[in-house]
């Protein structure tokens, strides 16, 4: 992917959800302090059996994070599509983003976290 995104796997060895929640952490924090703009969560949906429980739990801490304004954004994979709003508003501004693979898949498995 273009410089300014960067993609991590968090579900990479099956981890707890405490682990990934964890490594979810420092990812957040290299990649701001390197200067990432966006970062492409690949966390799994379920179909293993362990990507559901890290789905539901990463989500609902990216969401509090987005309310708490430690980042901008966050965009779940099942959203990330041209006609959702703040997919668009995403697209306008890092029109690089128009390239990546899941864009309009609907796959539940990502979420893309805007810093």
């Amino acid at each position: 992917m273009a410089a300014g995104i960067k993609t991590v796997n968090l579900e990479a060895g099956m981890p707890s959800v405490p682990q990934a929640r964890s490594r979810l952490s420092s990812e957040l924090r290299v990649a701001q302090q390197s200067g990432v703009r966006v970062l492409k969560l690949v966390h799994g949906y379920g179909s293993s059996g362990v990507g559901g429980d890290l789905r539901i739990a990463l989500q609902s801490t990216l969401r509090q994070m987005a309310q708490a304004k430690e980042i901008r954004d966050c965009i779940y994979g099942e959203n990330w599509r041209t006609s959702d709003e703040r997919s668009w508003e995403l697209l306008k501004r890092m029109p690089e983003l128009k390239s990546d693979p899941d864009l309009g898949r609907g796959n539940r498995g990502i979420t893309l976290v805007v810093l």
